[in-house]
This record gives C-alpha cells, sequence and structure tokens, in this order.
C-alpha cells in the first residue's frame, strides 16, 4: 500500500461509544434497536466516501457496494462482512477506550472500577499471550467496567477503512466488494433475515478473527438445547411426600455434569463442550438452556444424547412424578464442509496475508462467526483476523498496528481476486 493516513482507529473510537448489545431474550429484528445507531452512522460515512447505494434495511443490515475497477470480465463479487453488535455478556454501555502508546510488555492495569471494593481489571502478559508480540505497538482497551467491543467494531472500522482506501486510490485494481454488516452475530441470529439475493456476492469473507496474520476455515458446529421441566407443586407446609421442586431438579442436573471434562473450562482444541448458559424458573417450572459445541455433527449428537440421559436418570431416580421436554434447536455448522469445496476463497485469502507481510496461518476456531451460516446459505466465507483478543471480556484488547495490517489484508485481497479471475 502507498503512504496513507489510516482512518481505522478514529473510527473505532467512536464506533465503542455506540451502545449495540443484542438480546437473547428479545425476539424483535435486531434484537435492540439501539444497534441500529451505530448502522446509521456507518451508512451516512459511506454515502460521505461516494458510495450511493449504501442503505439500512428494517432488520439492521446494511448493504453498500464498491464498483469494481477492472476491465476483466466475469471477476467474481466479493463480501467483507463484520457484525455491529456486543456480546450480552458484559455491558457495552459507556464504554472509554484508552489507548496505551508504545506498549512494554507489563501488565496493564485498568483505571476504573464497579465500587472502590472491586479489585482493579488487570490484563496480565502472563494470561495474554499475545500481547508479546505487540512490545512497542499501541495497545487498545476499555476502562475497566465495560467490554471494548473489538469484538466487532474492530472489523467494521477495518471494512470501512479499506472502503475509504479503495475508493481515494482509484489506481488499485479490484473486483466488485459488496459491504455487509450485520446485527445480532453475538446471538447466534446474525444471518437470519440476510437477503443473499440482495447481497449479490459470489465469496465473501468475515472480519472477526484474534491474531495477526491468521485465516479461519473451520468453526465449531453448535446447537441449543432446551429443557423444560415440569415439576410437582403443592403448598410446601404440606409437601411432604409429594413436592417435586423444579429449581431443584434443575440444580441436579447441572451438579451432576462432569466437572473434569465437557465444559469450556476444561476442553482445548478439538474438545467440544455441553455448556448451561441460563436456569429460570420456580418449584412448579423450570428452564435450563445449554449450548452444544464440537467440531462434527456426530459430536453433538453425541453430547445431545449424554444430555437427554442424564436428565431422564435424575428424573427416574429421584423425582418419578415429574417430566422434562427436550428441545434442540440448530445454530451453525462447521463451515469447513463447504469450504473445502471451493478452495480458491481460501488461497486467496491467504495470499492476501502473505502480500500485507504477514505468515499466513490457517486456524481452527473454537466459536462461531456469521460465516459459518453464511456459507450453508452459499455464500463461502471464512474468517480473516480482526486483531481482537479477550473478546466479551472487560479486559478486551486490540492493537493499533494490527488493525492496520487488517486493512491492508483487505485490500490485498480484493486485489488477489482481480488478478486471478
Amino acid at each position: 500500500m502507498k503512504p496513507y493516513s489510516f482512518t481505522v482507529v478514529d473510527r473505532f473510537l467512536r464506533y465503542v461509544q455506540i451502545d449495540t448489545q443484542s438480546d437473547p431474550q428479545s425476539t424483535a429484528n435486531p434484537s435492540t434497536e439501539k444497534q441500529k445507531n451505530l448502522s446509521r452512522v456507518l451508512v451516512q460515512e459511506l454515502l460521505d466516501m461516494g458510495i450511493a447505494d449504501a442503505e439500512l434495511d428494517p432488520f439492521g443490515y446494511v448493504y453498500a457496494t464498491i464498483p469494481a475497477n477492472t476491465d476483466k470480465p466475469n471477476v467474481p463479487v466479493i463480501c467483507f462482512c463484520s457484525h455491529v453488535d456486543t456480546s450480552p455478556d458484559v455491558t457495552g454501555a459507556g464504554v472509554k477506550p484508552i489507548i496505551h502508546y508504545n506498549y512494554d510488555g507489563s501488565d496493564i492495569i485498568l483505571p476504573e472500577r464497579e465500587t472502590p471494593a472491586d479489585p482493579p481489571q488487570v490484563i496480565r502478559l502472563a494470561d495474554h499471550p499475545d500481547l508479546s508480540n505487540q512490545i512497542g505497538n499501541d495497545i487498545i482497551t476499555a476502562s475497566g467496567t465495560t467490554l471494548l467491543g473489538a469484538d466487532n467494531k474492530a472489523g467494521v472500522a477495518e471494512i470501512m477503512d479499506a472502503a475509504h482506501y479503495l475508493l481515494t486510490h482509484p489506481e488499485v485494481k479490484h473486483c466488485q466488494i459488496r459491504i455487509l454488516f450485520t446485527p445480532d452475530e453475538e446471538i447466534g441470529r446474525g444471518t437470519e433475515k440476510v437477503d443473499l439475493q440482495r447481497l449479490g456476492a459470489d465469496f465473501g469473507y468475515t472480519i472477526d478473527g484474534e491474531s495477526l496474520g491468521t485465516l479461519e476455515d473451520e468453526t465449531f458446529s453448535a446447537d441449543a438445547v432446551k429443557i423444560t421441566i415440569q415439576g410437582v407443586s403443592t403448598h410446601p407446609g404440606f409437601a411432604k411426600g409429594k413436592l417435586e421442586n423444579a429449581l431443584k431438579i434443575a440444580a441436579d442436573i447441572l451438579a451432576a455434569l462432569p466437572k473434569d471434562r465437557l465444559s469450556p473450562e476444561t476442553t482445548e482444541e478439538k474438545e467440544g463442550f455441553v455448556h448451561p448458559t441460563r436456569l429460570e424458573g420456580n418449584q412448579d417450572k423450570a428452564v435450563l438452556e445449554f449450548i452444544i459445541r464440537d467440531f462434527t455433527v456426530a459430536g453433538l449428537l453425541e453430547k445431545e444424547h449424554y444430555l437427554e440421559d442424564l436428565t431422564n436418570r435424575i428424573l427416574q431416580q429421584y423425582y418419578p412424578a415429574s417430566t422434562a421436554t427436550i428441545q434442540v434447536f440448530e445454530q451453525y455448522r462447521n463451515m469447513k464442509e463447504v469450504l473445502d469445496q471451493h478452495p480458491a476463497v481460501v488461497e486467496n485469502a491467504l495470499e492476501g496475508i502473505r502480500r500485507a507481510g504477514l505468515l499466513a496461518e490457517q486456524r481452527s476456531i473454537r466459536g462461531g462467526t456469521d460465516g459459518s451460516r453464511l456459507s450453508f446459505m452459499g455464500l463461502p466465507c471464512p474468517n480473516i483476523f480482526a486483531g481482537e483478543h479477550a473478546f466479551h471480556s472487560r479486559q478486551e484488547w486490540v492493537s493499533v498496528q494490527d488493525m492496520h495490517k487488517a486493512v491492508e489484508v483487505i485490500v490485498r485481497v480484493a486485489q488477489v481476486w482481480e488478478e486471478r479471475a
């Protein structure tokens, strides 16, 4: 890339201060109207760049086009995608981003606490080994009481800056580029209302990954499980031999889960897990919600059968008059099943990463992105790094220099598709 004054950091610092937290309990599309507050900003900035067709649809999706500037016929249309929402796990309201210039390798102590009695949030090098690659770089964090929102506003800002670069450097030949910003990715609904015909892309990339130079072409397959427990309710003063408390049944199911395996805190690499995410109810009725993760569908089914057998065993042994209904909801599948059928989408991304002067590394992700669903919907879509780290936590951070490189990679990937057409 020619000498260029990156705009990505300025954009990012503005975007993270807009609260866009999604809500898993909402049935609306998007799940929270406040996500559109950022989307409207993005549309206006795209229009100001000269992208005349930038628009926000009623469901919270932003669509925009950077026209191709090549004379070659039949060049594929490429989409770059990121999500505007932040995780429901930690508040995203009142984010105060801080730039820690010239990082020296020491622990980063964040200045704010929820209450004076709370310990400070400390981003320790020992807990975040990727910080060892950031010596001399500038690290952006939140202030200690909120998440930062680098997941995925780093990706949003990087796509916006790449668009700005391409529009101000017409000599850089590239394919037609479609920009897509989605809501509700963090609650597994990021592609629920996307219009792929309207998008009109042949291949895509989510910009939602972690470490510099990485490309993720394999994800978990994912299901959600809902266990509805119907206990036997009666007045507690006359309950002997009658009451079967639904909350206690749910607690027994949770307590029976293994302590040394099958959980996020005890697994790594290609190991899947069974993870409880929500419990609500009373003595009459309780609802337990889980997410199930594995890299294969067979592994998902095995874990779902395990959970069903565990529930039935507890009911039969201790609560014979109670019942449980178990529902399984498909969330997404391992994108590698699709991407292996379209090797160019991975190979061209790896080449773009290498042209940016980086060591390209293919990884599996212990999670999912919008690209997982988009791939199975007909848009093969691996995940390129955005530089975000410690997602869904108050210790979230991103490097300024990594964001600059992500912008360059987006530009390079667009060039590679044009050259190889």
